[in-house]
């Protein structure tokens, strides 16, 4: 099964809202979070999704809409 790793960063605004569960709720996508640091005002996550890669993209663009910034993960840094 194809899967995809992003690289995640959240608004302020966005640091309390559980966006990752929404998202492997939303999309038939499968949700790993690899690597995170998640403060007060500012977070990043590395995140794995699996899964069909047309829900892929979805999810992704889903993550977008909701307001944070992907960016996909070039190198297998988190393996």
């Amino acid at each position: 099964m194809p899967n995809v790793k992003v690289h995640v960063q959240f608004p302020e605004d966005k640091i309390k809202e559980p966006v990752i569960y929404q998202i492997g709720h939303e999309y038939k996508v499968v949700t790993n979070v690899r690597r995170a640091d998640v403060r007060e005002t500012t977070g990043w996550m590395d995140l794995e999704l699996t899964g069909d890669s047309a829900e892929i993209e979805r999810a992704i663009l889903g993550l977008r809409t909701k307001g944070v910034v992907v960016d996909p993960i070039e190198l297998n840094v988190v393996e």
